[in-house]
């Protein structure tokens, strides 16, 4: 996959030229924060410019390092995938050159992440950030983060680790010239900051504000607002209308739960009390953009040796984030003889294997989606210059700090004053103030258990590390050589006053809404060994409520993932680590299978009533040509979800929100699980469009929207047989530079998967599989894997896209794993550093 830079720079056009393409033609974005021109002079400069981008070597075959503080050599192996294999004596040491690799690949990454949580984005991009930085400061990531990097003992193994971190990442940075500086500097005419220890707490809570800023809470009070109390809880209900837990139950297919839903109670629009969902100083939280479930799309499963090919157990990760170039991960191979041998995915920002395998042990993580922040209603005594809040009759003083925000060129653009009570941050809006707990803020777990996992050698010790995991709260699959499988939901549950759930606001001036505590170990969602063989995670509601009736979350994601991986898990008695590779990429469709008839058995029914329509017969005829698979090549999937699209348009009109006056934009759609519950009640008011004068019923509806759908689609990609219709043309993976630059991005990638497959391709096409792997525990331990993307951020490197051809393709790459330097084939070396000791 070649992109505009690399192409320019390898047909050998004069160096002008290129530097005319990024200059001229740079409309990058950050978000949607425009990114400024740099100064034309130093972009240009003959040796300093853009041009020495393209120069830069990344591996030459043979480089001598010095990173301060490493005491033994270290040697660093680069197979030819650019994954160095880090051979170390002491694990500090190992760790210091991890750093260092990082930088020296990821420097700008490293970097813009960190910014985002300390929001001081506006220091490169001015006002356009100001509301993004007052936003994240005002939610106390930044603030927690400090506390935490405060409290972390140096002489301990984890503070080693994290300070020795740091050492190598500012060991690259000390060494940069003006020529070594990577693209991305040079458009923000910016130049490094040093790192810090805290950096990689600013970034391990970025990844928890990521996978766990979802809450109900604004929600249900909106939506009862609109729709009244008994018919939002329904909407947003405790538990998924579709049972396919991660702990099994024993069932061999899912249980479906067909309560009805109970009418709406709208209310008049001038008296529905709206407020803005974007969390900033001044307003309460409201869901993430794009809502709680909607980014939540990662899949694992382990399988047990008696139901694979071999006998061995077979272990899947495949984590669904944002995509990106640079990629989220770095891949890479720590050894350390009799300490330390583990592989597999980094975040660039943080020392850990994440997701990988050492010589006993695999594992992998999706996101939970607990429920683990609250909003308290609070009472002040000043609510423009507040000293204190009232609690339990008294009044206690509030924690201050005040916040400065600066931009490229240290002038003030704004000053905050931020608040804490005792549960957390204070928001404001219309006149009201409230705190917010939320377990991120509170003392980190990530990096000491990340670190711990990587010396595990057996189920049993690996599960014994994660319960002191605590946020953001994950589903981690695990198997060792000894055919053991497990999984386990772990992380701090809240336990609320009388096991209420976290759907409301709490009366901040008692303590008796506050947390009583956190669920113990001993209760967290938990599997192992399974009669079934397999255990499989897809963000799931992780326990049948019928079996385990205590408070987790709402508005779990809708199970299509779970119940597909499920399916083709049961009808495999013999799995193979190839099954495994292609489940990954399966384009098949539990919820297609389940919506699909519904469609077609109303358009029957409806023209035996007596609706001839000629357009109604015709859609039903393409739809039943569909063999319910998301393949490429397949041109009636458009189709279905067009014809989805009208059907939530059709049955959620009671959702439309009040003060958008276009009239189009929803509070919020309810899963997809609740609207397949609605498909069991044919008369249900919710059918009717209040719109109309006509009462509908659900079979009229589900006829119009498959009309409504054929209607679109012959709009907006012409006749069906014509190739508009093909699902590579309509739908397409995303991959954005960080920077939002298109000709440094990998754009229009025709992926397999649609809405609900294992591997979903919905909306923009920008979440997907971050890294997907295949792990075999026999005697020797095999895995395969590849992500989008490629090790380098550097736009002109041949490592920067190289193995995004095989993620398309749904193909994995074989990883080498040697024990020694020796055990590396010499012909698959590229390049070998060396890191000298007694420095």
């Amino acid at each position: 996959m070649k992109l505009e830079l690399r192409a320019v720079v390898r047909l050998g056009v004069p160096a002008v030229v290129l530097a005319g393409t990024l200059y001229v033609g740079y409309v990058g974005y950050a978000g949607d924060r425009p990114v400024p021109v740099p100064p034309l002079g130093p972009f240009l400069h003959p040796t300093t410019g853009v041009w020495a981008v393209a120069a830069q070597d990344e591996l030459p075959a043979r480089v001598a390092l010095r990173i301060p503080g490493t005491r033994d050599s270290v040697r660093i192996l680069f197979d030819d995938r650019a994954v160095p294999h880090i051979f170390a004596t002491r694990v500090e040491d190992a760790y210091r050159a991890l750093g260092y690799l990082h930088a020296r690949f990821r420097l700008f990454q490293l970097e813009i992440q960190t910014r985002a949580t300390k929001g001081t984005l506006s220091e490169w991009f001015g006002e356009q950030a100001l509301e993004s930085d007052r936003s994240q400061r005002a939610l106390g990531l930044a603030w927690s983060a400090e506390r935490d990097a405060a409290a972390l003992d140096s002489a301990s193994t984890n503070g080693r680790f994290v300070l020795a971190y740091a050492d190598g990442v500012n060991a690259r940075i000390d060494e940069l010239t003006s020529r070594d500086l990577p693209l991305e500097y040079r458009l923000l005419d910016a130049t490094p900051q040093r790192w810090e220890p805290v950096n990689t707490f600013h970034f391990m809570k970025r990844m928890s504000y990521t996978l766990a800023y979802g809450h109900p809470d604004r929600l249900f009070e909106r939506l009862t607002e609109r729709v009244g109390a008994e018919a939002a809880a329904a909407l947003l209900p405790l538990n998924s209308p579709i049972q396919e837990p991660i702990v099994p139950t024993g069932r061999n297919a899912p249980r479906f739960d067909a309560a009805p839903l109970p009418p709406p109670r709208l209310l008049a629009a001038d008296h529905v009390a709206t407020g803005s969902s974007a969390v900033g100083v001044q307003t309460f939280a409201g869901p993430p953009p794009g809502g709680m479930a909607a980014t939540q799309a990662s899949n694992n499963w382990v399988v047990a040796p008696w139901r694979t090919a071999n006998g061995h157990a077979l272990l899947s990760g495949d984590p669904h984030l944002d995509l990106t170039l640079p990629a989220i991960w770095f891949e890479a191979h720590l050894v350390v003889p009799g300490q330390l041998d583990v592989y597999g995915v980094t975040f660039p920002g943080a020392p850990p294997v994440v997701i990988g395998f050492n010589r006993d042990v695999a594992w992998s993580f999706t996101n939970t989606g607990a429920d683990v922040l609250d909003y308290y209603e609070e009472t002040l005594d000043d609510l423009e210059h507040p000293r204190n809040y009232r609690l339990d009759g008294a009044w206690r003083p509030l924690e201050r700090r005040v916040e400065v925000y600066r931009d490229r060129k240290g002038r003030v653009l704004a000053i905050d004053t931020l608040y804490h009570t005792h549960r957390g941050p204070l928001l404001f809006h219309g006149g009201r103030a409230r705190s917010m707990r939320w377990t991120v803020l509170e003392e980190e777990s990530a990096v000491t258990a990340f670190l711990g996992l990587a010396t595990a050698r057996s189920v049993d010790e690996w599960l014994r590390l994660m319960q002191a995991f605590r946020a953001p709260i994950q589903n981690g699959v695990v198997a060792d050589r000894a055919g053991e499988i497990a999984v386990i939901s772990a992380g701090r549950y809240p336990i609320r006053p009388a096991g209420k759930p976290g759907l409301e606001v709490w009366d901040g001036t008692s303590s008796d809404s506050d947390w009583l505590g956190f669920l113990p170990p001993a209760r967290f969602p938990f599997a192992r060994n399974p009669a079934q063989g397999f255990l499989a995670s897809a963000n799931q509601q992780p326990l049948d409520p019928a079996t385990a009736p205590f408070y987790l979350g709402a508005w779990w994601p809708s199970p299509w993932r779970a119940m597909r991986i499920n399916q083709l898990l049961r009808a495999d008695s013999a799995v193979t680590r190839e099954a495994m590779q292609r489940y990954q990429t399966d384009p098949g469709s539990a919820r297609a299978d389940l919506f699909m008839p519904a469609f077609l058995d109303a358009a029957k029914r409806q023209r035996a009533a007596g609706d001839r329509g000629p357009t109604l017969a015709l859609a039903a005829r393409l739809l039943e040509e569909w063999d319910r698979r998301y393949t490429r090549d397949n041109e009636r999937a458009i189709l279905f979800e067009l014809a989805m699209d009208a059907l939530a348009d059709a049955t959620w009109d009671e959702l439309l929100d009040p003060d958008d006056s276009t009239g189009q934009r929803r509070i919020f759609t309810p899963p997809g699980s609740v609207l397949a519950s609605l498909l069991r009640h044919a008369t249900s008011v919710w059918w009717d469009d209040r719109r109309t004068e006509t009462v509908e019923s659900r079979d009229a509806v589900l006829a119009a929207s498959l009309v409504a759908g054929y209607d679109r689609a012959l709009e907006k990609y012409g006749a069906p047989g014509e190739g508009g219709w093909r699902w590579d043309r309509v739908r397409q993976a995303n991959i954005y530079h960080l920077l939002g630059y298109r000709s440094l991005s990998a754009l229009n990638l025709p992926v397999p998967g649609g809405p609900g497959t294992i591997s979903p391709l919905e909306g923009a096409g920008t979440e997907g599989a971050s890294w997907r792997m295949v792990v075999e525990l026999g005697p020797e331990v095999r895995a395969w894997g590849t992500y989008p993307g490629g090790q380098s951020g550097n736009p002109a490197s041949p490592w920067y896209t190289d193995r995004l051809d095989r993620w398309i393709d749904g193909a994995l790459d074989p990883l080498l794993f040697p024990r020694t330097p020796e055990d590396l084939p010499v012909e698959r070396i590229v390049a070998t550093f060396t890191v000298r000791g007694g420095q």
